[in-house]
């Protein structure tokens, strides 16, 4: 992955962050439904307006996708994989917490990932093979080795009895055996934290193609990435843990148990 693709792909999301900043207020109170969504849909379109023309631009023969709910494989080739705004229900409700992601997928690998935090000036980059960073600064996942000190999260985001059963029985055996469990949203927030090694583990139990610039932060900052059967995390598995090496196995136990 050539330094001038990553620089370009940045220089890209922080236009499109930069243009989310300036419609972002923190006094935003949506009234009701059909206004909280109508503002979903104008925070989408601003963001992916930028995004599109110039991801195109940096690489023609990519592939784009913005369906922040897809899955399943992919045809092969290269596609930009798209959120344009990973917790756009935050920013509607005026809380800090969103992004901007995107991730160069090829043959079904993720191979870039870039998500920008505009509200606290935080960019996420990673490049196969070339390490995760932080605003520059090289990213390197928890050293913790037991789950009782372990800050763990997920972020459900189906509906339906069986999925939020199932949810909440994860939770329940997470939280009595680490020290705190976060439900939230985005996904790719939590999934950045712990490639950042301020949380320690992350579990799906769905695998959308929009966690695919996560999953390589969390891969490239030194963490594991399975599927929740243990085996090597793909974009068409059904759910994975995200974690750091001392404390995956148990928390894998945990989830299957």
């Amino acid at each position: 992955m050539t330094p001038d693709l990553l620089a370009a792909t940045t220089a890209a999301v922080r236009a499109a962050g930069a243009r989310m900043l300036a419609r972002y207020s923190p006094a935003s109170r949506p009234s009701g439904l059909p206004e909280l969504l109508k503002s979903l849909d104008d925070n989408d379109s601003a963001v992916a307006g930028v995004l599109r023309p110039a991801l195109a631009e940096i690489r023609p023969e990519a592939r784009w996708l913005d369906d922040e709910h897809g899955s399943g494989p992919l045809p092969a080739g290269e596609w930009w994989l798209i959120d344009p705004m990973g917790g756009n229900v935050n920013a509607v409700h005026g809380m800090p917490d969103w992004n901007v992601g995107v991730s160069l997928v090829r043959d079904g690998r993720p191979v870039l990932a870039v998500l920008f935090f505009p509200v606290l000036d935080e960019m996420f980059t990673a490049t196969e093979g070339g390490g995760a960073h932080l605003n520059g600064e090289r990213l390197q996942v928890s050293a913790k080795t037991a789950l009782d000190g372990a800050l763990a999260g997920t972020g459900q985001a189906q509906h339906g009895y069986a999925f939020l059963d199932r949810m909440g029985r994860s939770f329940t055996a997470m939280s009595e055996a680490a020290l705190y469990v976060r439900i939230s949203v985005p996904v790719t927030h939590q999934l950045a934290q712990v490639a950042a090694g301020r949380m320690d583990l992350h579990w799906q139990f769905d695998n959308v193609r929009s966690h695919a610039a996560g999953v390589l932060l969390v891969q490239e900052a030194g963490g594991v990435v399975t599927d929740l059967e243990g085996g090597p995390w793909e974009v068409t598995s059904e759910g994975y843990l995200a974690a750091a090496p001392g404390v995956h196995a148990a928390a894998l136990k945990v989830l299957t148990a």
